[in-house]
């Protein structure tokens, strides 16, 4: 079977992407990546090429543009050049010259990939880089995951050399008559992939000659076992994560069986980031639930009473608002806050609708979040209550009392607990002169 015979059959047994589509081919003027050109001309491939020039190696890294830019017009693909300042970026940022380029150029790319309306990303990565990737992830906490070395497709992002390793990619660039540029600091074992790749693989391979395929073969049991594993906690998260809402709940006496094993744990709330120790901490207090409040990158945990609910960072939450005028419109995420004057006086039991004295208004109104010891006269009654008491009464959570808007007059009065209950003194009387409609939606 030809090279572009086994390229094609790649590409159609992982799901790379179709005929049809259009790929960005990220070159960088190696043998890996131009080669990857020359087989995508080949293959009659609708392809446009990304070169990142990061300003690292003076001249050589200007040699390594030039010779992409020749070699794309000879392929008769369109290429885009992007000059980064990586030494700046890494400084400002504080990371390492590797994460900078890393975060540069994946950025780029992804960016370059939605104005030329691309539908994938095709990265140069061989077996050998596979191989690499795994023994480098047992240096890290990657768990079973980071065993299973560099998958063929996440995303938008394709590898459809992985089938090949380096001295495979060496012949047909000869073969084939590819030109390419060395980047000297592969040869640097400065770099832990390269001190892998020149020392430590060697090593392994004087104890196992077949240590390369043999290392295949395990990450192969690793990626069987990752997907035995997934598909079991999958379905356990599936009887127990219940969407309601916006928000996921998980009752408490269902979950509580699993609480003691932080392995199963950390797999049935990973797609939320939390990090182990935090589910460590949740499991310590599991029994004795007070409103706790557990936090990943991305999303909120609350124990409540007979469940967990998780919510995403920033949903439902907003910030102090300013109502200069009546004919302002609010948004707060997927609802919005108006109001409108109108002559019926009539009361309705829309409770997302409240009407009041307009003549009692004193502006700039404000809409913001309930705070401790807010308090209010809920209509009907003659007395004062807390708002907090009359959350608890409703039996809200922690999550959906922050999510209530509370209307406030200029002068520190409650109008409205939005969608609720109206303050008792803003209800329109006999007296009333002029009807102002709130309408939350």
């Amino acid at each position: 079977m030809s090279i572009l015979e086994r390229l094609k059959h790649y590409i159609e047994n992982k799901q790379l992407f179709a005929k049809e589509n259009k790929v960005l081919l990220a070159v960088s003027g190696g043998k890996d990546s131009m080669l990857m050109a020359k087989l995508f001309h080949d293959l009659e491939q609708s392809c446009i090429i990304a070169h990142c020039n990061f300003q690292l190696r003076g001249q050589e890294s200007d040699k390594d543009e030039e010779l992409v830019r020749q070699y794309a017009s000879e392929l008769g693909f369109h290429v885009f050049v992007k000059r980064f300042e990586t030494e700046t970026f890494a400084t400002i940022n504080k990371v390492s010259i590797q994460m900078a380029a890393r975060e540069l150029r994946y950025d780029w790319f992804e960016e370059l990939r939605s104005n030329q309306h691309c539908d994938v990303i095709a990265i140069a990565q061989h077996a050998n880089d596979h191989l690499e990737t795994m023994l480098l992830n047992l240096t890290r906490s990657t768990g079973i995951q980071g065993l299973t070395g560099i998958q063929p497709r996440r995303g938008n992002l394709i590898r459809p050399l992985l089938f090949l390793n380096s001295e495979e990619i060496a012949k047909q660039v000869a073969k084939l008559n590819v030109p390419y540029r060395d980047d000297q600091s592969n040869f640097s074992t400065k770099y832990a992939r390269n001190k892998i790749r020149l020392e430590i693989i060697p090593k392994f391979k004087e104890i196992q000659a077949d240590f390369e395929s043999i290392l295949e073969q395990n990450i192969q049991h690793f990626n069987e076992s990752h997907q035995f594993i997934k598909k079991q906690v999958d379905a356990i998260r599936k009887s127990l994560f219940l969407e309601d809402e916006g928000t996921v709940k998980i009752n408490v006496d269902s979950i509580k069986p699993y609480i003691g094993d932080h392995y199963l744990l950390f797999e049935l709330f990973k797609p939320y980031q939390f990090q182990r120790n935090v589910l460590e901490d949740l499991s310590s207090v599991i029994d004795n639930p007070m409103g706790q409040v557990f936090e990943s990158d991305t999303h909120k945990l609350l124990l409540d009473r007979s469940y967990l609910i998780l919510q995403e960072k920033g949903k439902n939450e907003f910030t102090e608002i300013t109502i200069d005028n009546i004919n302002t419109v609010v948004n707060l995420g997927s609802k919005s806050f108006s109001m409108n004057e109108e002559k019926n006086a009539e009361l309705n039991s829309d409770k997302f609708s409240a009407k009041v004295d307009f003549d009692k208004l004193v502006f700039p109104l404000v809409l913001r979040p309930w705070k401790i010891g807010d308090s209010f006269k809920p209509l009907g009654m003659e007395g004062s209550k807390k708002i907090s008491d009359f959350f608890i009464q409703h039996k809200l959570n922690r999550f959906e009392k922050d999510a209530v808007p509370i209307l406030v007059n200029a002068n520190d009065e409650v109008i409205w607990i939005v969608g609720m209950r109206l303050d008792n003194r803003y209800k329109v009387t006999e007296n009333t002169k002029k009807v102002l409609t709130l309408v939350y939606k």
